[in-house]
């Protein structure tokens, strides 16, 4: 059964966190604490990032705060974050919050039971008979395993229409307590963002077809400490191994051969790979790992530029910047994340419906 998108849409909060002014902030609050700080803060102007968005202000990160204050953040920040995308992509593909029979929420930064969408419910305007499918704890890989599982929902139930809104607010792990290496890549890296999208077993009626393919997941034993949360009383501290780049360089090929076997696809029929920019470093590792011309992952330095690394969704931010140019043909997305695992999913473009 095929899934075609219907729409495809991202959000950004309010707050414009610029990658100097951010590097100010922590040389105050590092600068005198931590001895390899200024070692470390070269990486500011090597991370390829200009700027990030902020559900909270710069100012916010000057004071202490714990969990109380982080996860209220989280949740104000994040069902604004929530709303918006979600309206963008049913506006993108002419539906209402009544149409959408299934909504999957993903999300790895923030607790919210009553989950996101229901907070969200009476704004969107959902149904009362609406599924709920939030899902947590995927991090970077949260944008393609969410398109995987929202697609398979959609091809479980023909006709039905699947919202998947995806949902990150990095910037609220902030710490200056742990004074860890993570905490200062992190705080180079990271920013927030949200992406949504609408699936259905429906053809749509024109402009570009995009069509789902069959995803496929390779999860690595005894890779727990490569990346995650470590949970304490003041809230999540990041896990960020060094050793990622040199993982990729090392496993990522074998990984996406796997994925294009499970797709039925030879690596000749793939005209791009749509990738989550989890770094520059992580870039360039991606393209030589997978033999590709140095600087062709352009959409996904440019996505990492103006926004940062936000986990889950910046990946469907680079899916849509490769669809708005007009780039058509078999393509194949893929992020890593925590587990340590990476998610391949393929998807077709073709220009407009015949």
């Amino acid at each position: 059964m095929r899934v075609y998108l219907h729409g495809l849409s991202t959000a950004l909060p309010p707050h414009i966190l610029d990658q100097s002014d951010v590097r100010a902030r922590a040389e105050m609050l590092f600068g005198g604490r931590y001895p390899q700080f200024d070692r470390l803060a070269r990486t500011f102007e090597t991370a390829g990032i200009v700027k990030r968005h902020s559900v909270v202000p710069i100012d916010w990160f000057a004071r202490d705060h714990g969990w109380a204050d982080r996860n209220a953040a989280f949740l104000d920040g994040g069902t604004a974050l929530f709303i918006d995308a979600a309206r963008r992509a049913l506006d993108a593909a002419g539906w209402t919050g009544a149409d959408v029979d299934c909504v999957v929420t993903v999300c790895s930064t923030g607790i919210a039971t009553p989950s996101l969408e229901a907070r969200a419910f009476t704004d969107m305007g959902f149904r009362d008979d609406v599924m709920r499918v939030p899902v947590f704890g995927l991090g970077c890989a949260g944008g393609v395993s969410g398109l995987s599982l929202a697609q398979s929902l959609a091809a479980a139930r023909p006709g039905a229409r699947v919202l998947l809104v995806v949902v990150e607010t990095c910037s609220l792990a902030f710490r200056t307590d742990r004074l860890q290496k993570a905490d200062i890549i992190a705080t180079v890296l990271f920013g927030d963002g949200a992406a949504a999208a609408c699936l259905s077993t429906d053809r749509p009626g024109g402009g570009p077809v995009v069509t789902l393919g069959r995803e496929h997941q390779k999860t690595w034993a005894d890779t727990l400490d490569i990346m995650g949360w470590e949970v304490d009383g003041t809230g999540f501290g990041v896990i960020f191994d060094r050793a990622i780049p040199a993982f990729v360089t090392a496993e990522f090929a074998a990984a996406t051969e796997g994925a294009l076997r499970a797709a039925n696809l030879d690596r000749n029929e793939v005209a791009r790979f749509v990738c989550h920019p989890g770094g520059a470093k992580v870039v360039e590792a991606i393209e030589s790992a997978l033999d590709l011309t140095p600087g062709v992952l352009d959409a996904e330095r440019a996505v990492l530029r103006d926004a940062g690394n936000m986990s889950a969704p910046t990946v469907m931010f680079v899916m849509k910047a490769v669809i708005d140019a007009g780039t058509t043909g078999q393509m194949v997305g893929c992020a890593l994340g925590p587990g340590f695992t990476a998610a391949f999913l393929p998807f077709h473009v073709a220009a407009e419906a015949p």
